[in-house]
Formats: C-alpha cells, structure tokens, sequence
C-alpha cells in the first residue's frame, strides 16, 4: 500500500500545540507501519462527500482525516474534532478532466459566503454568496474559454466563480481552489502567461502539479522529516516550476532569481542535493554572503538530507569569507585580514598627508572599495586606465593622479601590518586555484549572490575552471538584484560569468502574503536591471495565500510607539503565534534600545541576534535590518521607521558627490524591503513623526 502525506496535512499540524503534534506523529507512524493494526480507530465519514475519508482517533478529542482506498492511503488533515470532520465534509479528491492531475477540491455547494477580506474591500458590509454577487467592475475572464481555465487546473464546478471574477474577489477567490489554478488566474489577472503543464492519462499524483503537493513517503525516516518541519515544508514540497531549474544540466553559469519569498534559497539547496545525488564522488560547496545565512543554510540542509548522511557529507556549507581564509591557508599560507575599521584609518591618515585635493572621506572609501581594491589594481597605470564600472563621478586624469597618492599610502600601510583585505586575499587565491588538473569543488552554489563582489566572482570563477572557461554545472546562483544592500554593481559578464540564456525568474511566492507583498514591493520598481542587462520583472509575482493587510502606524512619541508594538505583540501571541516566530528589525544599533523597551513592555523574552547567534527557540528575534537578510518569521515589526532613520541621515551627510546619492536612496530602499519582507503572515511598521518617506511609498501615495 502506498503512503503518502499532503502538504495540508504539514500545514494543519503546524497550527497545533507542540504536545499535540507529538501524538499526532506517533498515530502517523503507527499508520505507516500497519494501516490495519487493531490500534488504530478508524471511523468512516457517513456525512463526507467523498466515501474514501476517513477519521482515525488521536486521543481524546483530536482526529487525523485519511483518505483511504485498497491501494493507497493519504494523510490529509489533523484537527479537532468537529473542525475536523467540517473540512472533510467540505472536500473531495479527484483526478481533473483536463490536466489528469490529483486534486484536493473544495466542493462548492458547501461554500454558503465568500467574502472579500477586510483590506480589500471598500466598505465593511459583508459581500453575499459568490453565485449571487454583482460585480462591480467588469469580470477579468470573462473573455477566457472554459477549456484554457481547465487547462490551468480549474475544476469544473468552480468555473462559474471563475468566470464572475472581479479584481475585488479574485483574491478570496484564489483561496478556494487548488494551487496551481489559483497561482495561474492570478498570473493572467496581472498581465502574464501562465505556464500549462502537459496533462497526463497515468498516475494522477505522478502529475508534476500533484507532487507539489502530493509526496509519497517510503520509509519511516521520509515521514519524520516531513513531520518534524511542517513549518519548512517546501524543503520537501518541491514547486515544479523550482524542479524543473533544478533538475537540469547547464553548459555554463546558470542563475535563478525572484522577489522575496519565491524559494530562491529552496532551489539552491534542492540544487545541491541533486547534483551530489547525480555524482557520487563529486563533492559540492554550498556557499552564501555572512556567516549567519550559512548557518541557516547548514539547518535546512540537515533538515532536507537528515537520513542520507553520505549525501551530506559531500556538501561543504560556508560563508564565502571562511572558505576563502581556509583555502587560502591550505594553499598559500595563514592570511590576517584587515577589518574595515583599520582600512578607515588608513585612509584617513593617507588623505591627510596628500594635499591638494578636496575628495571626501566617504567618496575615497567608496573608491577604494568599489574601484581600487575589488579589481586589485596595484600600479599607477592600471587605476588611470579602469573603466570604473558602477562609478558615477568622472575624474580627469589629473585628479586620479592625486587620488592614486592616497591609494599607494594606503596600500603601503597594509603591506606594513602584513594585512590582505578579503578582495585581495580572494583574487589571490583565484589566481592560485586557476587551471588546478584537480577541482577542489566540482560544483558551487551560492545564495544571495546578489552581494558577490567582484573578487568573490573571481574566485568562484576559479574554483569552476577550465581552460575555455566555467566546466558545465560548475557555478549555480540564486539571487535578488531588489535585496542588493552591499555591492555597487558592476558586470559578470566582464570577468566571465555570463547567465545569458541561463537565467530564469522564479515567480509564485509561497512565504509572503499577498497584502505584504504587493506594499513591499511598491518600494522597488516593477523591473530591476543589473549591469549586464539581464533584467528582472516583478510586476508578474504572485502570493499563493491572502492575510492581513501591513499596518503603518505613525505616532508623536518614543513612548506611544512602544506601547503600540508592546501591544501588537501581546495580541499576536494571544491568536496562536509563538515567541520564536517572531521579529522586531531597527535600522541600527543607535535604534536597539526602543526596540527593547517595547519587548520589556510587552514581558516578552527575547534575544539580538549577531552574526556568530543562532535563532533561539523560545524568544524573539530582535536585529538591525543588514542581519534581517535571509531569515523568516510569521510575524515582523519593523520600527523606528522615522524620518532621518529610513533613509540614514548619517549615509547621507557621508555622501560627497551628488551622484553617489541615489545609489544610497536605493540601498536604503532595498534594506527595508528586505526587512518587510521576512514577515510571513502580519507586518507591523512604527515610526515617530516625523516619519520616512518610503512609508509614503508603501501606502501608494
């Protein structure tokens, strides 16, 4: 008998108490292991739908909905009781007409009240039934044949629904109909083509829609890693738009990328796996910006690979800077690197001793960093002749005469304290790992690659080589250009990683409602460009599940905005959210403390993170917006958002040329991006007037 789980089993467990998901996954095991053990108390669902459901009793009041038949059994729902038996009564699995796929249907005649969500609607009248509703505005697929709406998925008896839609109801709408139709009226409502997956006349869970959602579980070991993450499920659940990136061989340098939320970092990971599952001696390097997200990677891999150890094993996970040092150890010597503190001081004694010049301390630092020192150049000749890619401000001959007085002292100091800055220490070890007949890694990863730097690209480069270039498969990256916070950009394909042709945006976004999402993204633009071209539309991205509209509070005082997020807080707790999945993001360590006091407040645990700290289990998560990257939580406070803060007046006082300002307003635009985009369910924003402007921003004024 085949054993599956669906992927609303995951999701109801997950909403359960910690003591109750423990007996639920001891009833699960024991249905593995012997669906026909005397033990187990199934009950037949006299009033269900579907005549294959069934209830199996989990102590006193929670029950388990299998759907059962002589061949298989599925684990659907888990539930109190009456809540239980309500969502099998208002279901049914079948295979769709059209696209042969399993499906979990909700029945429509059950459905008595669909009603447009609060943040939505115009009013606060409640909406009637869904067959009985005049639109307000004409429908949007209304000119849509019936057989293109099936061929997304659409079951039959919900394409009157479908076909009344209006941009008020689609929303509520979606949340009525299985994924895949859901995710492609809402990619048709917003202007794209959704992608239709060839239907199939077999297996219907072997449908790649079905898989999503459907996963057959083979042995003990499979069913306790779903189990223990209902909260990580699409480690397991696997999108096939995300397969199909995965799974595939690359002739060169190959690239994914997506708003927040779309599984960029799920893809990296799965991509791993494959391609040590594809070679058995080959071993691969996971690699991402900071320690911390490599931590985070390190856990999700663990959690992905838990019961193939050997698999694992072959998968080195570091942070781009500590495979540098141990390489370069291994390879070239011990290496002491300068921290950016002592390359400031440096500079600032190197300004001081030329005269002559005007340059300001932010501007030659921004030089140094972006011109001098990622490209490595070491002589006069090489700084006078650069392009200084990303650089706005033209300099004459003459003034990068007096600016390479500035840059040798600087360099003299750091020879002096036998000191390598990490671009240095890179594009040495690039040049040391070039051309090796043996490959360290036969492959890398690399997350967040939207932060690489020009020596990092160098060096990655090199640990793929080969004489005429990357080895195919050698170098994957996933990345968002709109959550660039550290890098000026510059152009890959200049140093010779050319994604062209092999690049592809991933567009379903399964972590982030629908309401946090489309105002977090009315802070960037609809299409974000590198500096090679390839460009990455947004416009087109779609939430799979509706929530609660962000709130943006803006009030007089320290005090009242502690009160208000103490509150906030409190209540969040109050409706089931635990402590631990929670955060509260500031812009800086100076805005820590009102964070703080707000969490003294609310008498709620909690801890900063850093970068050498893990997420805790019972606290909430307090961090500056730079460490906010990565992380996701149901629920996020971003204070502090007062004018002055968001954007930092401080970045921008530093600024000495008027054309370095909007690279400034970008990043600080992308970092709270990044912030609000870690929530899951609910978003909070708090700001003392007077407030930032990019609040204006996310309220669409």
């Amino acid at each position: 008998m085949e054993f599956r789980i669906a992927d609303t089993f995951t999701d109801s467990l997950g909403r359960l108490t910690g003591e109750e998901q423990k007996l639920v996954k001891t009833t699960a095991f024991d249905l593995q292991l012997n669906p026909a053990s005397p033990g187990l108390s199934f009950h037949k669902l006299d009033r269900a739908r579907d005549k294959h459901f069934w209830s199996v009793r989990v102590g006193r009041d929670l029950r388990i909905i299998v759907h059962r038949n002589e061949s298989s059994l599925l684990l659907c729902y888990v539930d109190h009781h009456d809540k239980a038996y309500d969502w099998a009564e208002r279901r049914k699995l079948e295979t769709h007409p059209k696209t042969g796929a399993a499906q979990l249907i909700e029945i429509r005649e059950t459905v008595r009240e669909v009603s447009v969500p609060y943040a939505l609607r115009s009013d606060l009248a409640p909406q009637p039934d869904l067959v009985a509703a005049e639109p307000r505005i004409e429908p949007l697929f209304r000119g849509v044949a019936d057989d293109q709406l099936l061929s997304y998925g659409v079951p039959p008896e919900w394409l009157p629904d479908v076909k009344r839609a209006t941009e008020d109801s689609l929303l509520t709408l979606a949340d009525h109909l299985p994924a895949e139709a859901a995710e492609a009226l809402l990619e048709l409502a917003t202007g794209g083509s959704p992608r239709v997956t060839a239907p199939t006349s077999g297996d219907p869970f072997a449908h790649p829609d079905a898989q999503r959602r459907f996963r057959v579980m083979s042995n003990v070991e499979e069913l306790q890693r779903a189990l223990d993450y209902p909260w990580d499920k699409w480690t397991v659940f696997l999108h096939p738009e995300q397969r199909q990136w995965v799974e595939r061989d690359y002739n060169g340098p190959a690239r994914v990328s997506g708003s927040a939320g779309t599984g960029k970092t799920i893809v990296a990971l799965h991509r791993a796996a494959w391609l040590a599952r594809q070679r058995p001696d080959a071993r691969v390097l996971l690699t991402t910006f900071s320690d911390t997200l490599a931590r985070a990677l390190q856990i999700k891999l663990n959690r992905l690979l838990a019961h193939e150890p050997r698999l694992a094993e072959r998968i080195d996970v570091h942070s781009l800077e500590a495979i540098g040092v141990r390489l370069f150890k291994t390879h070239v010597g011990a290496v002491k690197l300068a921290s950016r503190e002592v390359v400031r001081r440096l500079m600032a004694d190197a300004a001081s001793a030329v005269t002559g010049h005007k340059f300001a301390r932010h501007f030659l630092l921004a030089e140094w960093e972006h011109v001098v020192d990622a490209w490595q150049l070491d002589h006069w000749e090489a700084y006078r002749d650069v392009a200084r890619l990303g650089r706005k401000t033209r300099l004459p001959e003459a003034q990068r005469a007096v600016l390479w007085q500035i840059f040798e002292r600087v360099q003299e100091g750091l020879r002096q304290q036998c000191l390598m800055t990490a671009s240095g220490m890179f594009c040495a070890l690039a040049d040391v790992l070039r051309g090796r007949a043996q490959a360290i890694f036969d492959f890398a990863v690399v997350d967040e690659a939207q932060d690489l730097g020009v020596a990092h690209l160098r060096f990655l480069l090199a640990l793929a080589g080969g004489t005429e270039g990357p080895r195919p498969d050698a170098l994957f990256f996933a990345g968002d250009t709109g959550q660039r916070i550290f890098q000026q950009p510059f152009s890959w394909k200049s140093i010779g990683v050319d994604v062209r042709g092999r690049s592809r945006t991933l567009r379903v976004n399964y972590r982030t409602s629908h309401q946090i999402r489309s105002q977090a993204d009315r802070l960037l633009g609809p299409s974000v460009s590198d500096a090679d071209g390839n460009v990455d539309e947004r416009h087109d991205t779609v939430s799979v599940f509706n929530g609660p509209s962000p709130r943006i509070e803006v009030v007089s005082s320290p005090e009242l905005e502690r009160e208000l997020v103490a509150d906030a807080l409190e209540a969040w707790i109050k409706c089931g959210i635990q402590v631990q999945e929670i955060a509260v993001f500031v812009r800086s360590e100076d805005q820590m403390p009102r964070a703080l006091e707000a969490l003294e407040q609310a008498k709620l645990p909690c801890q900063v993170l850093d970068d050498s700290m893990s997420l805790d289990a019972e606290r909430v998560s307090v961090a500056t917006m730079h460490l906010a990257k990565g992380l996701e939580f149901r629920a996020v406070v971003v204070m502090c958002c007062d004018d002055e803060v968001v954007p930092l007046q401080a970045r921008i006082e530093s600024v000495g040329e008027d054309a370095d300002l909007k690279e400034v307003y970008e990043t600080e635009r992308h970092l709270l991006y990044v912030a609000c985009t870690r929530a899951r369910d609910r978003l909070l924003l708090t700001a003392v007037s007077p407030e930032s402007e990019f609040l204006d921003d996310m309220r669409g004024r």
